[in-house]
Formats: C-alpha cells, structure tokens, sequence
C-alpha cells in the first residue's frame, strides 16, 4: 500500500525533521522527494514520487505519484551479471543537486544522476526479497528518476527499475519533468535538482 501523505506542509516537515534543507522562498524552486513504503513488497509501485512547491502566486502544492523506489525483481534474482556485487537499492537520504535533465538511456529526457554521488546499498543474495542490509556504497550508479511504459501504467516493476526511482504511469512523469522544466523557465541557471528520499515512517 502506498504511504499517505495529508498536504505540503506534512512533507515539508518530515524532511525538516530529518535535518535536511527545503526550498520554500522562489516560485518553482523543486522540493522532489520520494517514499519508501514501511512494507514493500518486491516488483510492486507500492511508494511515493512527488513534489512541493510554489508557484508564481505564492499558493503550494502537493503533487505526487504511485511509483517505485525499489529494484524488479528481474534485478533482485540476479540477471543482470554485470552487477556482481549487487543489485543497487537507493539509502534514503538527500541528495543535494544530483540530478540533472538528461536523456535516460539515450532515449528520453528524465532526471539523471549525472551531477553527484549517491549512497545505495547492494542486495546481493539473488533472491526476490529487498535486503537493506547489504554493503552499502556511495557513487555515480545511474540511479535516475524516470517512468515505466510509455504507453500505459505499469502493474509490475519487473526490469523497469534496477535500482533507479521509477513512476508507473507515464502522464505521471511527463507531470514531473514539466515541473522541471518550470524551475529553469524561472531560474535559467538552477538546472540541477535535489532528491530526498524518505521513509513511511518519516511522515508519522
């Protein structure tokens, strides 16, 4: 099940909680986080994607998106051998402007991590159950934020993610790099992007 959140502010506040920045003075200055689900079940869109933020008004909002910030469990049973040390399950954290609009896997414009590191852990027992206590490393892993199908909503991750923040339905993610886009039509030079991802039990 997805977690629940009430409005912006309950978000703004868990990641204040947590010691990490927001970003509430200028119109369309993204606050992107994410939600891992305090039960996940592997290959399911059972988290949060989603932004706060104000716009030209002054009036926030809340937007968010059924996704996965979880590897399929194509990855997870091991059949990806270039990843012999483990498949990559993002620790949640922030991640200061990390990501950047980039073609994901050439092929369409997503939010990439091409501009910092990032801290994932490695799930190396090659089964279909999310380990989190596995070797834990920090580095440039490709772990972007992008959709699924192109066409339709997604029921299942499967080889839609390999460690990357995946949102299920595709008009879902178009929604996010909008907003994206947004931020540089009114901030030409902020074109890197903070992601923030927290757990369920972050927002309590």
């Amino acid at each position: 099940m997805m977690p629940t959140l009430r409005d912006h502010q309950h978000v703004l506040d868990a990641i204040k909680a947590k010691g990490y920045k927001t970003f509430e003075g200028a119109a369309y200055d993204l606050n992107i986080f994410g939600v891992r689900s305090a039960n996940p079940v592997a290959n399911n869109f059972d988290d949060i994607v989603g932004v706060v933020y104000k716009d030209e008004h002054g009036e926030w909002h809340l937007e968010y998106w059924q996704a996965t910030t979880d590897p399929g469990v194509y990855w997870l049973e091991g059949y990806n051998s270039d990843r012999v040390s483990g498949t990559a399950i993002l620790v949640p954290g922030q991640y200061r402007g990390v990501y950047k609009l980039a073609l994901h896997c050439g092929a369409y414009t997503a939010l990439c991590q091409r501009a910092g590191k990032v801290k994932v852990y490695r799930d190396s027992n090659r089964d279909n159950q999310l380990d989190w206590d596995g070797e834990e490393r920090e580095g440039y892993y490709g772990i972007n934020i992008h959709r699924a199908s192109a066409h339709h909503t997604s029921p299942q991750v499967n080889k839609w993610s390999a460690g990357c923040q995946v949102i299920a339905n595709p008009k879902d993610f178009d929604r996010l790099i909008e907003l994206a886009k947004k931020q540089i039509e009114f901030h030409p030079t902020w074109t890197k992007f903070t992601y923030t991802l927290l757990e369920e039990a972050d927002l309590a």
